[in-house]
């Protein structure tokens, strides 16, 4: 990071007001309420508007990215470009874990598909507690609380249960209600926008399903 700081521009939707470390010591001598957050990250576009809102609270957010449950290895790696895109124009910092367990998150599943989010969830939320703890970082969200196709209270509830594991806070904050605000920017930025959730059965929901007749023709 470059040590730069952007502030507020009314004539944008951007509000980042922090880029570094040191600026978020010198906050936090000011007010204990300025948290180090570790942000874990699905997808830049879902990340936009929780980085806003975090950083506009003057917490120093630095981004996580773990997400084995994205399928195929394809569409895995156009989003990550696009959050290296979108990081690097923010100088955000995030730490990368690329490992591609297709197998792990398989197993995981099968038979159980049904219930598929929730172990996806638990998969990656309790990765980003461990990250956190590892980290020293006074508390840990998600961008999944940004979406408004996710199992929000679910994602809520197993992000406090990984918290009492890991003994970091999860800090909960419904970002769903700037989901036009993230969208939008996401648009002007030009960023990679996929069209399903994520894993192989979210690809066959997505592209999959006749209109007629359901599940026939796939």
């Amino acid at each position: 990071m470059n040590g730069t700081q952007r502030s507020k521009d009314s004539n944008s939707s951007t509000a980042f007001i922090m880029t570094n470390e040191a600026f978020f010591l010198h906050a936090k001598r000011k007010t204990k309420n300025v948290m180090k957050i570790l942000l874990h990250i699905c997808c830049a576009p879902c990340a936009i508007y929780p980085v806003q809102v975090l950083t506009g609270g003057e917490h120093y957010v630095h981004g996580f990215f773990y997400n084995p449950n994205i399928h195929p290895y394809q569409e895995f790696a156009r989003r990550a470009a696009a959050l290296e895109e979108y990081a690097a124009l923010l100088n955000l910092p995030v730490i990368w874990d690329r490992a591609y367990d297709l197998e792990g998150f398989l197993r995981q599943v099968v038979f159980r598909e049904a219930e598929r989010c929730r172990f996806c969830y638990h998969l990656r939320l309790f990765a980003a507690a461990r990250a956190a703890k590892e980290g020293k970082f006074d508390a840990f969200t998600s961008s999944l609380l940004y979406s408004k196709y996710q199992k929000h209270e679910l994602i809520r509830e197993i992000g406090e249960q990984a918290a009492r594991e890991a003994g970091v806070p999860f800090y909960y904050e419904d970002f769903r209600q700037g989901w036009q605000t993230g969208q939008a920017r996401s648009k002007e930025l030009g960023l990679y926008r996929q069209q399903y959730c994520g894993c192989i059965y979210s690809e066959r929901e997505r592209y999959c399903r006749d209109r007629l007749d359901g599940w026939a023709n796939c």
